[in-house]
């Protein structure tokens, strides 16, 4: 393209939901219940866990990082998309985009990472008990966490100084809700070859790893669990994976339709339905799924909110 048609962007504009001026108040309303839900749910269950000792086990501290990454991942794109809906002009500074993509990579690999921790946790459970304090001991279990803090980064940083080295072309309209990574790449004049490669490539090693490292955890698991004797003693080991399983579909399913399909196949719309998915809804029933299934958490709530209520009253 030649030179007249590029341009140093300072800024973009989010084209956000199509929707009607008669629904937006609706979706604005919808989606701040949704993450008011989201917030105050995934913050109930770190309190609960930090405040019941019975709960201060790696499964559980696991548990705790993911409801924080969560707070953190949907409040990285909800507030901005709320503001841009009550605006007549949904602007975003070339650096905010940058710093929204920033976190956004970030936090969507630490889901990944945590996810593989905790089918890890659930495989030396089931399959090796006698060894479980010793392999899931606090070291163990910190370096779990803080080693994708690293690599997350890391990557988020590489993907971020490829894009800052592109050159934009005259038009800034992002047709998301959000500064992602595909829709911010299409509108490059310059050779974006590079970039692509390298979201196959590390960024489908840093999603497919964890991944296939869930699937052989649970492949493992589920031969253990076969060996049960009684039907009864299956479901029950079974039914403590129900909870992850449940996450773990939620996250990959909607990740793979956006960044893994053809770019042949790539669809706006799509893609937006596939990031509400795990920007907001995910976030929002992450939550329900580790609490509703589980007595443990059930009683811990029930404890502090007792304990608070009592507090209030007095």
């Amino acid at each position: 393209m030649h030179q007249g048609n590029q341009t140093t962007i300072s800024e973009f504009f989010l084209l956000g939901l199509t929707v009607g001026s008669e629904q937006q108040q609706i979706i604005f309303m919808l989606f701040l219940s949704m993450y008011l839900v989201t917030m105050v749910g995934n913050l109930l269950i770190i309190l609960a866990i930090i405040s019941d000792t019975h709960l201060h086990s790696p499964m559980y501290f696991f548990i705790a990082n993911l409801s924080f990454i969560d707070i953190c991942f949907t409040t990285t794109t909800v507030p901005k998309m709320l503001a841009d809906i009550q605006s007549q002009s949904p602007t975003i500074s070339f650096a905010g985009c940058l710093t929204q993509m920033y976190f956004f990579m970030l936090l969507v690999d630490l889901d990944n990472f945590l996810l593989a921790a905790m089918a890890y946790d659930r495989y030396v459970a089931i399959c090796h008990p006698l060894h479980y304090a010793a392999l899931l001991n606090p070291k163990h279990c910190a370096l779990l966490v803080v080693t994708p803090w690293v690599i997350s980064n890391l990557v988020s940083v590489l993907h971020l100084s490829l894009l800052i080295h592109l050159t934009f072309c005259d038009q800034r309209a992002i047709p998301h809700f959000f500064c992602d990574l595909e829709p911010i790449l299409r509108l490059a004049c310059s050779d974006t070859q590079i970039n692509n490669l390298f979201i196959l490539g590390i960024g489908g090693t840093v999603i497919f790893t964890p991944f296939i490292f869930i699937l052989v955890s649970y492949t493992l698991i589920g031969s253990t669990v076969l060996r049960v004797p009684s039907t009864k003693g299956k479901w029950k080991t079974f039914s403590t994976c129900g909870s992850h399983l449940s996450a773990v579909s939620l996250f990959y399913g909607s990740i793979v339709g956006v960044y893994f399909l053809p770019s042949s196949a790539y669809s706006a719309e799509r893609d937006k339905v596939a990031a509400i998915m795990y920007t907001i809804i995910t976030p929002m029933m992450n939550p329900f799924i580790y609490s509703l299934r589980n007595k443990d958490m059930k009683r811990a709530l029930r404890r502090m909110l007792s304990r608070k209520s009592f507090c209030w009253n007095w």
